[in-house]
């Protein structure tokens, strides 16, 4: 199995962290609450940012604003590891556009700002409720990820699995330009709730 880091402990960090224990998977958590990174995930080890990382796989499950303070906390230590980017970068004053330039995405930015890690993006088209329940509707829920590593989305796919849902490779990091966009999409429709936050999109083979 895998040893994996989960730094966040909202709903979404809570519903990785879960997702990665299920499958047998090495966890910890870390948060800026100790409560709240042991709340999220009581099978997990935890603790707060700026504790070492145990993970090989470190999933960002923080909102755009706070990934580039926390990497700078991490610099050096995150060099070789796969590091997840779940972030939706959208202007949340107005639910109305991403804060990215035309044309680009979070991950690529995190990718200028972690040149040494193994960037994916993953989960970002996926609301927590939907990770907890292994369905979106009828179908099996599905994580869609890109990045240029094959070996990292691979390891990544594996702990997806493992924790009895489906992973795709949507293809190289360019991809998150439009996984950020579906993202964006699926999180306004819930936000004008004209879908739930326990409903998404569903990949149907």
């Amino acid at each position: 199995m895998t040893n994996v880091t989960v730094i966040g402990a909202g709903k979404m960090g809570g519903a990785i962290s879960a997702l990665a224990t299920a499958g047998g998977n090495t966890v910890q958590v870390l948060a800026r609450d100790a409560a709240k990174a042991a709340a999220a995930n009581p099978s997990a080890a935890t603790g707060v940012i700026g504790d070492p990382i145990t993970g090989d796989i470190v999933v960002l499950a923080l909102p755009y604003p706070a990934i580039a303070e926390v990497l700078a906390t991490y610099a050096g230590q995150l060099d070789g590891k796969i590091l997840v980017d779940l972030s939706n970068p959208v202007d949340f004053s107005t639910f109305d556009s991403l804060v990215v330039p035309v044309g680009g995405s979070a991950a690529q930015e995190i990718a200028e700002l972690a040149p040494n890690s193994r960037i994916v993006k993953a989960f970002n088209t996926n609301l927590a409720a939907t990770l907890a329940s292994g369905s979106v509707g009828a179908e099996a829920t599905t994580v869609l990820i890109a990045g240029d590593d094959t070996d990292a989305k691979d390891a990544l796919a594996a702990v997806v699995t493992s924790g009895n849902i489906k992973a795709k490779d949507a293809g190289s990091l360019k991809r998150a330009h439009e996984l950020e966009a579906l993202g964006f999409l699926q999180l306004t429709l819930a936000a004008s709730e004209k879908t739930s936050w326990t409903s998404g999109f569903a990949l149907a083979e």
